[in-house]
């Protein structure tokens, strides 16, 4: 589900495709439709290299996250919360932790 101030919905999106296929320039269609040259480029190459399944929208969370929290650290500090109720500035100094 696009957010409601995209300017392309998956509708949209393949409206562009078909009007780039039928020979006119990415750039001139982009222009019609409210959305950068490069906008219009990189839906073009997502659907040459995925089809239609190219033009969903993706989520934004990254794949990884390589310097996450151990989980034995998230709990404890979920922990601290409720049991002391203290906030992150008095929970980071107690598991040598920043209060970010």
């Amino acid at each position: 589900m696009s957010h409601r101030n995209a300017r392309l919905t998956v509708h949209g999106r393949r409206i562009l495709i078909e009007r780039v296929l039928s020979g006119r320039p990415v750039a001139h269609v982009a222009a019609e439709m409210g959305i950068s040259r490069a906008t219009g480029h990189k839906w073009v190459a997502r659907w040459r290299a995925e089809g239609d399944a190219g033009l969903a929208d993706r989520p934004s969370r990254p794949h990884t996250t390589p310097h996450r929290t151990p989980a034995a650290v998230e709990a404890r500090v979920c922990e601290l919360r409720r049991t002391r109720k203290l906030g992150p500035a008095r929970i980071g100094p107690i598991l040598g932790l920043p209060a970010s």
